[in-house]
């Protein structure tokens, strides 16, 4: 199918039973000249046939089922009332630039619903090549101070551009003193196994809810771009606190 154009390189990152009986939900990263981007595609039992684009949820609570697993898998830092009549989880990438421009967007749908909860769920992409790292540290600063994560995730995206797999490590230590954390801590915390766990245990519950790119937000469970408008949010969010 691609391989009449060289310049399209294709790698199959995944593959697993989908949520419909007979089709496979395979994962695949397609890079071209303009950068790399996942796909979904939904591939029949006899190896035939593939169907690209989402599965949509039905029924009269179609996002009940979703809302449920992140609400027993969610280990990301928060902030909002815990106990807010709506949760918006966000999957992210802190490689991912689409998940930088998309930052100020929820910053400013936060400022206008201040009693939602809001988590941040690393997810970060395999063709992106210190966004695993930059994971660990998230997860080791937010287990520290829920005040200096934040500062951290913007400082980060806001470097996006001047970090590189070979310094990423110095890179990531000096947003980490910026941001009013102890360097040297987070540096050894985001080297220990129970950490990297931790983020692998973020990106499996993103996939069990049909997580494939970032940015993703999930309002209770709905399924939502994370480059759509502010004001779209504001209207799903409103609509979601209204519900029984």
């Amino acid at each position: 199918m691609l391989g009449f154009d060289s310049a399209k390189t294709w790698k199959v990152n995944d593959i697993r039973p989908s949520e419909v009986p007979g089709l496979a939900e395979v994962t695949v990263t397609i890079t071209d000249s303009q950068g790399s981007s996942p796909s979904r595609l939904l591939v029949s039992s006899d190896g035939k046939h593939v169907l690209t684009g989402d599965i949509l949820p039905f029924g009269p609570k179609p996002f009940a089922e979703n809302r449920a697993k992140l609400e027993t898998g969610l280990n990301g830092p928060a902030k909002g009332p815990a106990k807010a009549a709506v949760t918006i989880v966000e999957f992210s990438d802190m490689q991912c630039p689409h998940c930088a421009k998309a930052a100020p967007t929820i910053d400013q749908l936060l400022a206008k619903e201040p009693e939602v909860h809001f988590v941040f769920q690393s997810f970060p992409l395999p063709m992106h090549n210190w966004a695993a790292k930059a994971a660990d540290y998230v997860d080791c600063v937010g287990r520290g101070s829920n005040d200096e994560v934040w500062k951290f995730i913007q400082k980060t995206f806001d470097e996006q551009n001047n970090i590189t797999e070979a310094n990423a490590d110095e890179k990531l230590k000096a947003i980490a003193t910026a941001s009013g954390a102890n360097a040297d801590d987070i540096a050894a915390c985001a080297a220990k196994p129970d950490t990297k766990a931790r983020v692998e245990a973020s990106v499996a519950l993103g996939k069990s809810v049909g997580v494939t790119g970032t940015p993703v937000l999930f309002v209770n469970g709905r399924n939502v771009p994370g480059g759509a408008p502010v004001d779209l949010l504001k209207k799903i969010v409103d609509f979601e606190a209204s519900q029984k």
